[in-house]
């Protein structure tokens, strides 16, 4: 009964609750209307650090866009990265197509998060747009990811998940690009979209070409650190050479869409002098390929030489130089040639005997690829891209005879293409192919006579020849081996 007496009602103990919860609720409300959002935010996040930092085992970094005045190449590939990763139940994103892009991206939105898992760690991404102080205010807003794993595997996330973040992110980014096309005018650069189909799968070419190209571009990709170690600029020259309609453009072609590198026409003709020739070199970007055809006949060297006026040349000025070899030398080698990374210069000629050694010197182009007449081997390539037609299982009939007659330097793939391109009818296509081939060495064989009796003639003329009238004997031989190929 004492204790009874001592003890408040249950009417007075719900009163106090009540006139608590008021005050509560009063201070609360006077809390958000003179305690800024972001100061709320601050304090508690605070409170709820002090108060569980001693059981959190929760890590969270935070990934922002702002690096110092740049872009954070890390936020930059964990968007790309994460835009792969949206599940199906996200209820907002972002939508966006750039000009070089294919199709339309889907990004993450303001707390929108995704959820990974690498080498059995969970780990969750947030996306979080801050808009500071007054709303729609995006002069003070920020974008950034939080990403949350368990604090044990910081090394593991920091090493390896980072970078693997990375090149996938690269990886994506070549396969959502276009590819552009460089062309000059006026001295500038123009870009038109590349959308050149030829690749390694459909090019006409030896198998085993084919694979020591795509191995050797593919070591070239990986070695950046090999090329800094030795000191070498991060670049890689080639020379096509081979008869008209071998391929050697589509070859090309098969490069860039292989790298996924864009292309630039260089065409020498435009260029008068080194310091343009400079300044359209420093415009390339890096993951290119710069191509120069025909370089035997691109441009005369000599004669831009030849054709300088006195006063002209070093006394004037290096802006006023004309276009030389020395000056094309040294951006394929020289100090020049280190301004830009993973760049790729290909040579193209008809004639590679009238080259200036000075091009061939190795460490210019690295690697010669002959560009040949089409093999047996390569028609069936074409075959199968122009006809559908398959050999492993059931070859066609006139494999046989076509492969006796393609044996030698017969035909050209382009000439094989015009071909096949001409019936949808596989037997009506080959049995075409069948008799151009052997129109073509029929004439080879009626003229291959002919030929020895002229050269013969030609030799026996030119031992009789007497100097002052005919010339020098060298000169007597350029003579013969223009007639001879006249005659070809």
């Amino acid at each position: 009964m004492f204790f009874s007496k001592d003890l408040p009602s249950p009417t007075s103990f719900f009163t106090a609750y009540a006139s608590m919860a008021g005050y509560m609720m009063m201070i609360r409300s006077m809390t958000h209307q003179l305690i800024p959002g972001p100061v709320q935010d601050f304090i508690y996040s605070s409170l709820h650090s002090l108060l569980f930092r001693s059981t959190s085992t929760t890590l969270t970094l935070t990934i922002d866009d702002d690096n110092m005045g740049m872009h954070n190449e890390i936020y930059q590939a964990a968007q790309t990265y994460l835009s792969t990763k949206i599940s199906p139940e996200a209820a907002r994103l972002r939508i966006s197509k750039g000009h070089r892009d294919k199709h339309v991206n889907l990004y993450l939105s303001d707390g929108e998060a995704v959820n990974d898992v690498y080498q059995n760690v969970e780990l969750k991404w947030r996306f979080v747009t801050d808009r500071g102080d007054k709303k729609g205010d995006d002069d003070g807003r920020s974008e950034y990811f939080e990403l949350s794993f368990d604090k044990k595997h910081k090394d593991l996330i920091l090493n390896s998940y980072i970078p693997h973040v990375e090149s996938k992110a690269k990886e994506i980014r070549d396969e959502r690009r276009i590819l552009m096309l460089h062309s000059l005018n006026s001295l500038r650069w123009e870009s038109v979209i590349l959308e050149h189909p030829s690749t390694f799968k459909t090019i006409a070419m030896e198998n085993e070409l084919k694979r020591d190209v795509m191995e050797d571009l593919d070591r070239f990709i990986r070695r950046k650190d090999y090329y800094k170690k030795v000191g070498k600029a991060w670049k890689r020259g080639y020379l096509l050479y081979g008869p008209p309609g071998t391929g050697k453009s589509s070859l090309v072609a098969a490069m860039a869409n292989y790298l996924k590198f864009d292309v630039y026409d260089l065409q020498l003709a435009s260029v008068m002098r080194d310091s343009d020739l400079r300044r359209l070199l420093l415009a390339t970007r890096n993951r290119s390929i710069l191509v120069i055809e025909d370089i035997d006949c691109a441009v005369d060297f000599p004669n831009r030489l030849e054709q300088q006026q006195p006063g002209e040349g070093k006394n004037c000025g290096d802006s006023q130089a004309p276009l030389t070899l020395s000056g094309l030398l040294n951006f394929i080698d020289g100090l020049w040639s280190s301004c830009g990374d993973e760049r790729i210069i290909i040579f193209t000629t008809n004639h590679k005997d009238r080259l200036d050694p000075a091009l061939l010197r190795p460490g210019r182009m690295d690697m010669h690829i002959y560009m040949g007449h089409c093999t047996f081997q390569g028609f069936k390539t074409l075959a199968s891209n122009y006809l559908g037609l398959n050999d492993t299982t059931m070859p066609h009939r006139l494999y046989p005879e076509i492969e006796r007659l393609m044996d030698g330097e017969v035909i050209t793939p382009a000439q094989v293409a015009e071909e096949l391109m001409k019936s949808e009818d596989a037997d009506v296509a080959l049995e075409g192919l069948v008799n151009v081939l052997e129109k073509m060495r029929f004439k080879a064989n009626e003229l291959s006579p002919v030929l020895k009796k002229k050269e013969s003639r030609l030799e026996r003329d030119e031992m009789r020849a007497r100097p002052d009238t005919e010339g020098s004997p060298r000169k007597n031989s350029k003579r013969i081996k223009k007639l001879v190929l006249f005659w070809t």
